[in-house]
């Protein structure tokens, strides 16, 4: 078969293969089931296979370059502006085989297994952490129906629970009480699991140095920097700190035209879990900054003098992203800014 790039159209049971040859035209158009994918490809020659980087893209993308395949991840919403006309399986591998040859595209670094087991434990985590607080409101607006309250905070809710258990048959009835002391036993079986799977990624932290180093950065901790260090395997895609910011949508949508420059609120594209996680260590940091006496504490005071705190708190995780793809990128650690 005389093909040179191929655009597949992956899902569950049924994929889409769109193939030309080196001089752009048609030769391979089909329908495969997922059982007959690694016999297609194995029978043609190595060339340039694009898909877009959705669920399972990484799997295929590690199977196809083991056959010797030049395999290229592009996201979703860029391979969009290709598609013509309709929407359906062949004209998406058409698009995705023309977006794959464009100079000027944007490619996802393929994921190795053992950093999406990382990534599995990360969202595992934020599941269960949802699960949790989830519990606790519910125990919480139950409580509160029979008089029963405790401080705000998921650390207090160990104390709402033992008002429970020692709240008399006139102030709290029996029938309720069972069913708050069952949504008690699976917070403290969350809490466990949670724990256990922190573990596992202070395990990982210290034997990847990459992470090690993130974990330098003030307001990046082990969660976030063993979060980045699994997600940016390849740190050399971005020219920049501020374009890695923007891929983290830390950046101030545009709206410009005509010359004039319009910057709107953040554009809030790519991956929203590390965003969340830079924004929360940038809220630590600037709590910890009003009573320092260090150059960025000074910077962020200053910086609070004249915006809101929730601008300054962006400001700063835009700041620690732009640290962080330096410290990737060079292989160092953070360094703090000194005093003038």
């Amino acid at each position: 078969m005389n093909v040179t790039t191929i655009g597949i159209d992956i899902a569950k049971s049924v994929f889409q293969v769109h193939g030309v040859d080196a001089v752009g035209q048609v030769t391979v158009t089909k329908k495969l089931r997922r059982a007959e994918v690694m016999r297609f490809f194995e029978a043609i020659p190595a060339c340039l296979v694009g898909m877009e980087a959705c669920a399972t893209a990484h799997f295929w993308a590690r199977e196809l370059s083991a056959l010797g395949h030049q395999v290229r991840l592009m996201p979703p919403s860029y391979v969009k502006a290709y598609l013509r006309r309709q929407k359906n399986d062949a004209a998406d591998a058409e698009a995705i085989c023309e977006a794959v040859t464009r100079p000027t595209m944007r490619f996802v670094p393929i994921k190795s297994a053992e950093r999406q087991g990382v990534l599995v434990l990360h969202r595992t985590r934020e599941l269960l952490v949802r699960q949790r607080t989830m519990l606790i409101n519910a125990i919480r607006g139950h409580c509160a129906e029979f008089g029963i309250i405790a401080p705000q905070g998921a650390r207090r809710a160990c104390e709402l629970v033992e008002q429970v258990r020692q709240a008399g048959a006139g102030e709290l009835p029996e029938l309720a009480r069972s069913a708050l002391l069952r949504l008690a036993e699976q917070l403290c079986t969350l809490a466990t699991e949670i724990h256990g799977l922190e573990r596992q990624l202070l395990a990982w932290h210290r034997q990847d140095e990459a992470s090690q180093r993130l974990a330098t950065i003030p307001g990046i901790g082990i969660i976030t920097a063993t979060a980045l260090s699994a997600a940016v395997t390849d740190p050399g895609l971005f020219r920049s700190g501020r374009e890695f910011a923007a891929f983290l949508g830390l950046v101030p949508r545009q709206n410009s035209s005509g010359g004039k420059d319009r910057l709107g609120r953040i554009s809030k594209m790519g991956d929203g879990y590390l965003r969340k996680l830079l924004v929360v260590g940038a809220t630590s940091v600037i709590r910890r900054a009003r009573t320092s006496t260090s150059a960025s504490a000074s910077w962020i005071n200053a910086l609070l003098e004249r915006r809101p705190a929730r601008v300054v708190t962006v400001a700063m995780a835009n700041k620690n992203a732009r640290i962080a793809w330096a410290v990737l990128k060079r292989g160092e650690v953070y360094r703090p800014p000194v005093m003038a």
